[in-house]
């Protein structure tokens, strides 16, 4: 049996000729296969039992199961079966046992799969999924997928079924959110194989009918100017409404506004500032530190604040305080339930009401980010990638030992470095909107030329 160290790049190049099969072994792990078929490529792991059998399990399917999932489930049943589990017989005890439940419909598997993620049982990736993520994933579910196909059993859930879902949603101008049901239902799917309650996901033969473009969207100086003006003072905002000159009034609480101001100041994710807790802030010093389990990239992220972002928060936490002064623990506390913060959902469609009233072109949260790195990267402050990786929480831009060592021993962060830059940053933007001239202090953070 031939072994080879498997590569992302090698598994996706890998084909087999008609009516014939090949398997390729992990050298790097033990029992791990990749049978190729011409239609298919689906995971394996082979082990030796305690009577000396050598059964081949099912772990999953490619791409749906990348190369280090693959290997990282495989280890998890080497474990088993060193403890004197049987993962072949556990996971038939577990069909049989599915099975003889009366219902067991999708509708089924997604209240299960909603439970094992809000408690954090179910990891596909490694780490407890977001409020926010499931909020956006129920969403989904409700106005997508739940009435086409949530009362049809498990095994019915056909690609012909899911491609009708699909199909319908691109006749109706809908290709990214047909990507996107696509990629829900294919994770409620896999929630079912781990339940040993199906071998295969049908989505595997379902290809994403929704062409993705990603967004370019940069604000131009007279959109923030207008946007800034429309934040500070949104009492002449009204909704371009047919055969009505002065159109409906837009209210955008305080609060609200006050988000999307820090969203265009800190180039942080909507929901890093509508979730932000007040327990995160040291205001005293101007930072935020984010929890690992409120940031995208998983890890915790030092946030320094530039000083009109210091204020907008002492504001908002004044906001906060209900009719007994009692802060809540949330700087954006819902007006609902004060225990919980408003969602990221509100900044969005507050956002859309303005754009709407301002008769721009469609700006979304995320374009804040853009435009803010955008221009710490233009001639105007000449901030470095690496400092706007920083700035931004993406992944290091280097690899290897290097990665790791930014990863786990630079405690530094380059807190000062990013300091300058969002203070550099605050500086171009407040000129922008007119509320200050440029200081000179706003200078580009390029290093000079030497001779």
């Amino acid at each position: 049996m031939a072994t080879k160290t498997l590569t992302d790049k090698t598994i996706a190049a890998a084909k087999a000729e008609d009516g014939k099969r090949i398997e390729l072994w992990d050298a790097k792990t033990p029992g791990l296969c990749l049978r190729v078929t011409p239609r298919l490529k689906t995971w394996v792991y082979r082990y030796r039992a305690a009577d000396g059998r050598q059964p081949r399990l099912t772990l999953g399917e490619y791409p749906d199961m990348g190369l280090a999932d693959a290997q990282a489930a495989a280890r998890s049943r080497r474990n088993d079966v060193h403890l004197g589990v049987d993962p072949q017989a556990d996971r038939k005890r577990k069909r049989a046992e599915a099975k003889a439940q009366p219902l067991k419909t999708l509708a089924d598997v997604w209240s299960a799969y909603l439970v094992a993620s809000e408690t954090g049982e179910w990891k596909p990736r490694g780490k407890k999924k977001r409020a926010s993520t499931l909020a956006e994933e129920t969403g989904l579910w409700n106005r997508h997928i739940k009435t086409p196909l949530g009362d049809l059993r498990i095994e019915d859930v056909s690609p012909d079924a899911i491609k009708k879902v699909l199909r319908s949603l691109v006749a109706a101008k809908h290709g990214v959110t047909s990507n996107r049901v696509r990629s829900q239902i294919r994770q409620v799917l896999n929630f079912a194989i781990a339940e040993g309650r199906i071998e295969h996901n049908p989505v595997s033969k379902v290809a994403p009918l929704g062409t993705e473009k990603a967004r370019e969207r940069v604000l131009a100086d007279i959109e923030l100017k207008g946007l800034w003006a429309a934040l500070s003072n949104p009492d002449g905002l009204r909704k371009p409404v047919a055969d009505d000159e002065d159109g409906q009034r837009i209210y955008i609480g305080e609060p609200v506004r006050i988000a999307l101001k820090l969203l265009l100041l800190t180039l942080a994710r909507r929901a890093e500032i509508a979730e932000m807790r007040v327990d995160e802030l040291d205001l005293e010093h101007g930072n935020g530190l984010l929890p690992a389990s409120r940031t995208k990239a998983g890890r915790q992220h030092l946030v320094t604040l530039p000083p009109q972002a210091v204020v907008l928060i002492a504001e908002a936490l004044k906001l906060a305080k209900d009719g007994d002064g009692k802060p809540s623990p949330y700087v954006f506390p819902s007006p609902r339930d004060r225990s919980k913060p408003i969602t990221p959902g509100a900044l969005s469609h507050s956002l859309r009401d303005i754009r709407l009233a301002l008769g721009v072109q469609d700006i979304r949260p995320h374009d804040f980010r853009r435009t803010a790195a955008s221009l710490l990267a233009s001639e105007r402050l000449g901030a470095s990638p690496i400092l706007i990786g920083r700035l931004l929480n993406h992944s290091s831009e280097t690899g290897g030992a290097a990665s790791v060592t930014m990863r786990h021993y630079a405690l530094h962060d380059y807190a000062a470095e990013k300091r300058r830059a969002l203070e550099a940053w605050e500086g171009l933007l407040l000129e922008i909107v007119g509320e200050r001239t440029r200081a000179s202090n706003v200078t580009s953070l390029a290093k000079p030329n030497v001779a």
